[in-house]
């Protein structure tokens, strides 16, 4: 299946095959937590298979990978966005992680949800240009919901000055749309006050980690590197917090 490159995806049948890592267990267990909380915007979890990948149910759709369709940067889909990311925040609540939970990335405070900690349009599945269902949780981590928020408006507004895969929207219509995406969160006023400085600060978090798995010879990231990734996150984040006023939606 197409992806990132970071992990090798297959199909088969009505489940999808990944490779697991340390942080599996607590990923299945917060998903079985979402499973009896009623949320349906996840994949289940149905433990590893006979070569040791992690068994997560097929969610039918298509996956945002890029370039998306057009009706995929539509005002509906970019609500629907805002508001499949509340519910899965508002679906975590309760989740209690055992206490030597190893995750991908380390807890931040205040940890008010668990984060998806990679919210964007490639790591959804779509139906009829609508944002339905997150996947790929591998990335999940303790947090607050601003830190979640900050990098899916990044993806989904988007929030770009080079492009990543989209069309480079006047900083007008971005700010627009941001307030749009904020509206069907339902963000408060302190968190969109501080959200151009988050966004800010976890492009460069991407960056440094990005930077530091290379260096630790993972050849998918080198490879984000050979392709300047992290340049454009870099010039991404000063177009942010250049007009942070702005963005003060």
């Amino acid at each position: 299946m197409a992806g990132g490159g970071v992990n090798e995806v297959v199909r088969a049948g009505a489940t999808v095959r990944r490779p697991a890592g340390p942080w599996t267990p607590v990923v299945h267990a917060l998903l079985g937590h979402l499973a009896a909380r009623g949320f349906t915007g996840a994949p289940r979890a149905h433990g590893l298979d006979e070569r040791g990948r992690e068994i997560l149910d097929f969610v039918p759709g298509e996956v945002g990978h890029y370039p998306l369709p057009p009706d995929a940067w539509s005002e509906a889909s970019l609500t629907a966005a805002g508001r499949l990311l509340c519910a899965y925040h508002d679906a975590c609540a309760g989740f209690v992680p055992p206490p030597d939970a190893a995750w991908y990335f380390p807890p931040r405070e205040p940890a008010e949800v668990i984060c998806h900690g990679d919210v964007a349009p490639y790591n959804c599945v779509y139906r009829d240009g609508l944002p339905v269902a997150l996947i790929d949780f591998d990335t999940a981590h303790p947090g607050p919901r601003l830190w979640d928020v900050a990098y899916a408006a990044y993806r989904f507004v988007p929030l770009t000055a080079v492009g990543n895969g989209e069309a480079v929207l006047p900083v007008d219509e971005q700010a627009r749309r941001l307030r749009l995406f904020c509206d069907a969160y339902g963000l408060g006023g302190g968190d969109r006050a501080a959200l151009p400085e988050a966004v800010g600060e976890r492009l460069l978090a991407m960056v440094g980690h990005m930077r530091e798995q290379a260096r630790a010879g993972h050849a998918a990231f080198a490879r984000h590197l050979a392709d300047g990734h992290d340049r454009l996150y870099l010039t991404d984040h000063e177009h942010v917090t250049g007009n942070a006023a702005l963005f003060r939606c």
